[in-house]
């Protein structure tokens, strides 16, 4: 079983170590939070690093996973993510089991496929996305780079989500628009 570093260790870590445990491909050596937290754990693993560590930390994990949450801002997970790519992580794409993903669809490297999302043929999910529970991706959508796709969202058919946007919970978006920006929990994007 391959090893993976976890890149932040607040609630959206949580939930990814859940996946990652379901998934069974990895096993988790430790988290990378803020230097005063150091030796303090998150759901049994232990916080091992911080950013400044990553690059002796890399010689010894080659795998990481950004586990930053977003909402208000994704621009430490872009940020994390370029560190990450400068010191050559490989980035894997983690979807859990209880995911549906069509074999006709796309995702790319450092995204979260979260439990019970449904991704339809033809979908294309970018890199360091966060798919979160309960969401749909139809058929023929883009999400693009940097995005995250709250709780229960609904992305329609050919429907494109543009690179680093936040979809809230519940948003919908209707077959063929396109979504940028912040979209509100509860949105409907015509």
């Amino acid at each position: 079983m391959k090893e993976i570093l976890l890149i932040g260790g607040g609630g959206h870590c949580k939930s990814v170590i859940d996946v990652i445990e379901q998934e069974a491909k990895y096993k988790i050596v430790g988290v990378i939070d803020k230097k005063e937290l150091i030796g303090d754990e998150v759901l049994g693993y232990k916080v091992i690093g911080c950013d400044e560590d990553l690059k002796d930390l890399r010689q010894k994990f080659p795998h990481a996973i950004i586990t930053v949450g977003q909402i208000k801002s994704n621009e430490i997970r872009v940020n994390l993510f370029k560190l990450l790519k400068e010191l050559d992580f490989h980035m894997p794409t983690i979807i859990s089991p209880l995911a549906y993903v069509s074999k006709h669809a796309f995702v790319d490297e450092g995204s979260v496929i979260m439990h019970h999302v449904l991704i339809n043929p033809h979908a294309k999910i970018g890199k360091n996305c966060i798919i979160n529970s309960k969401a749909l991706v139809e058929h023929d959508a883009v999400i693009e780079d940097n995005v995250h796709i709250a709780t229960c969202a609904i992305i329609n058919g050919g429907a494109t989500v543009k690179e680093n946007t936040f979809f809230g919970s519940g948003a919908v978006i209707r077959e063929y628009t396109t979504a940028c920006g912040f979209i509100k929990a509860g949105s409907v994007v015509k």
